[in-house]
């Protein structure tokens, strides 16, 4: 069988592998019921959910003829590391600094990544996401977060 788009295929495959890895991680979790799910509840559905959509984009790939096969072009190593080093920086920042803090050093970094990177809007999506992240996370599902560095939180 001929691969007939290249991106279509590997984001298809990569999709697949992902969705599984994540359901069949979500079993060793308790799933709960419908009416009261537990924590292995919902990767396990959205691991099988993305597994699903990828495996249609897959089979898309082998069967719609594309006029140049959509090739793979070249990995962008640096928008990459930038991403990822973020992520990290984000993960390491939030039980030292906060919510406050370490969500829009994420944005900021993150959206550096880009060839378009514009300051004001990239301060107007930090604000949104941490006022968005604050009620979700700490009013709607009060989860204990850090908000501020803990300098400042102690009053110190």
């Amino acid at each position: 069988m001929k691969i007939k788009s290249q991106k279509d295929f590997w984001s298809g495959l990569m999709f697949v592998v992902v969705g599984i890895a994540f359901a069949w991680g979500a079993t060793s979790y308790s799933f709960g019921s419908s009416a009261r799910p537990g924590p292995g509840y919902f990767p396990f559905g959205l691991g099988i959910l993305m597994a699903i959509l990828g495996a249609f984009v897959l089979f898309q790939s082998l069967t719609i003829e594309t006029e140049t096969g959509d090739p793979i072009g070249r990995w962008a190593w640096k928008p990459l590391a930038i991403v990822v080093g973020s992520v990290a920086a984000f993960g390491w920042l939030l039980p030292h600094l906060g919510m406050f803090v370490a969500l829009p050093v994420l944005v900021f970094v993150a959206s550096s990544a880009g060839d378009e990177f514009h300051w004001l809007e990239a301060a107007i999506n930090a604000v949104v996401l941490t006022a968005f992240s604050w009620l979700v996370f700490i009013k709607g599902l009060n989860l204990t977060i850090p908000l501020m560095p803990a300098l400042m939180a102690s009053g110190a």
